[in-house]
């Protein structure tokens, strides 16, 4: 698909890092898979990947956890 931010790029394959926040936790995750834009770099996640990603954080804010860095692993 053609990159919606830059207008000029295609969408290809990979990963990128994602950080988010709930309350007091940050939680950034590496390794997420994504479509990532060859001119710009921007990235957009599948539902699956952002439902991940939403299970995460929430195990981590309810852990207690202030700042994590974890590696994605699909569900």
């Amino acid at each position: 698909m053609t990159c919606v931010i830059c207008k000029h790029g295609d969408t290809r394959p990979g990963t990128t890092r994602i950080a988010v926040e709930r309350g007091s936790t940050v939680l950034v995750v590496r390794g997420v898979p994504a479509q990532v834009c060859d001119n710009c770099d921007e990235a957009y996640l599948s539902a699956d990947a952002v439902d991940r990603m939403q299970q995460m954080l929430a195990v981590a804010a309810e852990s207690g956890v202030q700042v994590e860095i974890r590696e994605y692993i699909a569900a």
